[in-house]
């Protein structure tokens, strides 16, 4: 692409009124068109020359001679426009913060790769010729070893206004979003250069901030310690005037750099000036550059789209970058207590592209489950990681689209959280009727049979329904008679609080063996279900206390033989089919106690050739592998990350055939 990059801008307010001058002393790219909701809106031409006047967002977006978008619109449509963006085929550079959160800039990135266009974050000062020479001061050693690093952005708007997009919840205000980016990103891009790395990312994050009315922060603060013993003190503010100097304290003299973010100038101009302090002396160098400081970003960008490349060279925010100074500003105002109302259950109703949410058809196929009176999809999702509405509803919202609708939840996971999560996202989501819900409980050292309904109330209560779909003891107490337990959950089915079969997650074929009986002779509901961990690879040595594999011979002929669903954890091997699993890599020592025998190595070498065979990866092949049983299989997948579920799903490209099943077992 020789031609000029062909801009559009979505939300025509000041900060775009800066990029449009950047890109006008750009030499790869021109602002084409300005979307705005108020076409009429008095003065806009003017603060645009030139560029076309597009009434609406989606307009601009489907305007055929737009290459890419800068999106400026307040924090909270970040995300939505950059994945729309993606799904119409522009590149876009979103102004910083490229999303409220690591979770939702994870999902911008999925569907940029996915639709092979460039997506950035707009920390403009990251590609200004001041923040070069200040990584190339680090990288020579200038001030010695790197000990301390101390940023702050900060401003007062002398009044609480709770409608302002400074400190409205609804709109992500506060300090911490708006302006603490700056100071987090230049200190891991410092501590990163320390050692020779485009950027670091902290081992522990602290922090802590005042907060208003709305809940967002006026004024915070946060201590970062990085691997290599740096720490870092960052803060931020729109309701207090900091010095705003960025100070770099090294072994042998410190640098300081005032407004390092606009190079010491302002919006139009930097010049660039850095002091260098050693014992009392102050060396002044200045990278004299007299650009529009948005020129360097907009040019950047650009560039990368006419190179084809998808993402920002270092010092510009990479995807990696971006992420990780996202996950610091997560946990900065976790730490504050920081929930923006728009992240809530009761305001986040659609999909993170703010549409409804789609239907239940996508690429998992459903099945017929024995004792269910619902088609469930192939695999089920397991979500005890969860932290947040928002961004667990990233991956159910994924994962329903995909034709997946069996959701494992249990009692135990984040001690409720999780089941909370779910009844919040299937209220709002309308979508329990067609879901297939999975409650567990009993777990140890509570597996006793009068627990079994007291801890179900509780999980009913969390989820926001009146029943499970399938139920497992999460446990087996064997000092317990199997019958007591049995006649504690015929008695959730006769109440019509277990809808559908019931069994035991980690119990042991002669213990189910011995409950069937049971039923059969007190004229009780039969057990049906099992939940053990069954894959490829073989499990040796339980991954927790209790834990009871379907994974030897003799236990998966008698699934087999009985047709009983196993609705298989840690199907995929947890890891041990990827790279960081082999016989010379002994560092994970759960991988190493669990996995690591010769037969199953022999089944990792046969799954990997058997993938290259087929184009497909060996944890596509052990997926399939579970899927493929003579038995009804239901593997329990655990994605974090869109990419994570999508490649997941793959495994669905494979039909393994039964003389395939046996040569991955047995060669």
């Amino acid at each position: 692409m020789s031609e000029k990059i062909r801009w559009g801008i979505i939300g025509p307010g000041s900060i775009a009124k800066s990029f449009r001058a950047g890109l006008a002393a750009s030499q790869s790219g021109e602002l084409a068109a300005i979307a705005t909701r108020s076409p009429d809106r008095p003065g806009l031409a003017e603060d645009f020359p030139g560029a076309r006047i597009v009434h609406g967002y989606d307009a601009l977006l489907a305007d055929k001679e737009i290459d890419a978008v800068y999106i400026a619109v307040p924090h909270t449509g970040h995300a939505e426009w950059a994945i729309k963006a993606a799904q119409a085929g522009k590149h876009v550079l979103v102004e910083k913060p490229l999303a409220l959160s690591a979770y939702e800039a994870d999902a911008v990135f999925h569907a940029h790769r996915k639709a092979g266009t460039f997506a950035g974050e707009a920390f403009m000062y990251r590609l200004h010729p001041q923040t070069a020479k200040i990584v190339e001061l680090i990288k020579a050693g200038t001030i010695g070893e790197v000990r301390m690093i101390q940023s702050s952005f900060g401003f007062s708007m002398g009044k609480f206004q709770p409608q302002h997009r400074l400190f409205a919840s609804d709109l992500a205000g506060g300090g911490i979003l708006d302006v603490g980016g700056y100071p987090v990103s230049m200190a891991r891009l410092i501590a990163g250069a320390a050692i020779g790395e485009p950027f670091a990312d902290p081992v522990r994050v602290a922090g802590a901030a005042s907060l208003n009315a709305e809940g967002t922060d006026d004024w915070a603060a946060a201590l970062l310690t990085f691997e290599n013993g740096i720490v870092a003190q960052v803060s931020c503010a729109v309701m207090a005037n900091l010095d705003n100097v960025l100070r770099i304290h090294g072994s042998e003299g410190r640098i300081e750099v005032p407004d390092f973010w606009f190079a010491g100038g302002n919006r139009d101009q930097g010049l660039g000036k850095i002091d260098i302090i050693k014992k009392g002396h102050t060396e002044t160098i200045s990278v004299n550059e007299t650009r529009h400081v948005f020129s360097f970003e907009a040019e950047a960008a650009s560039l990368a789209i006419r190179e084809g490349r998808k993402e920002f060279n270092n010092p510009g925010m990479s995807w990696d970058d971006t992420l990780g100074n996202l996950r610091v500003l997560d946990k900065w105002r976790a730490d504050a207590g920081i929930e923006y109302s728009v992240e809530s259950a009761a305001k986040r109703v659609n999909t993170l592209e703010n549409r409804p949410l789609g239907g239940n058809v996508g690429t998992i196929p459903k099945r017929a489950i024995p004792g269910l009176d619902k088609p469930a999809s192939a695999v089920a999702l397991g979500f005890e990681d969860f932290r947040s509405f928002a961004s667990g509803a990233i991956l159910l919202d994924a994962f329903w689209e995909q034709g997946g609708n069996v959701f494992d939840t249990a009692f135990v996971y984040g001690s409720g959280y999780t089941e909370k999560l779910f009844g919040q996202w299937q209220r709002n989501r309308g979508v329990r009727e067609e879901a297939v819900l999975i409650g567990k409980g009993a777990h140890s050292p509570l597996c006793y049979p009068d627990v079994i309904g007291k801890q179900l109330t509780q999980s009913l209560d969390r989820l926001q329904t009146d029943y499970v779909d399938v139920y497992f003891m999460h446990r087996d107490n064997l000092d317990v008679p199997v019958g007591e337990f049995v006649d504690a959950m015929d008695a959730e089915v006769k109440a019509g609080r277990i809808r559908g079969p019931f069994g035991g997650s980690n119990w042991t074929r002669e213990r189910f063996d011995e409950a069937i009986a049971y039923a059969e002779r007190a004229g009780k509901t039969k057990p049906q279900v099992l939940s053990n961990n069954f894959s490829l690879a073989e499990m040796l040595d339980p991954i927790w206390s209790g834990c009871v594999t379907a994974g030897t011979a003799d236990f998966k002929q008698w699934l087999t033989d009985r047709q009983v669903t196993n609705f298989s954890w840690s199907s995929q091997g947890r890891g041990f089919f990827t790279e960081a699993a082999g016989r010379d890599k002994r560092d994970n020592q759960e991988l190493v106690r669990v996995w690591y025998n010769e037969q199953n190595f022999g089944r990792r070498d046969r799954a990997i050739e058997l993938a290259r065979q087929l184009g497909h990866s060996p944890i596509h092949v052990a997926l399939a592998y579970v899927l493929a049983q003579p038995f009804p299989s239901v593997p329990l997948i655990g994605p974090r990350r869109l990419v994570e579920l999508e490649d997941s799903l793959k495994a669905f490209e494979i039909q393994l055939t039964p003389e395939q099943v046996a040569w991955l077992e047995q060669g």
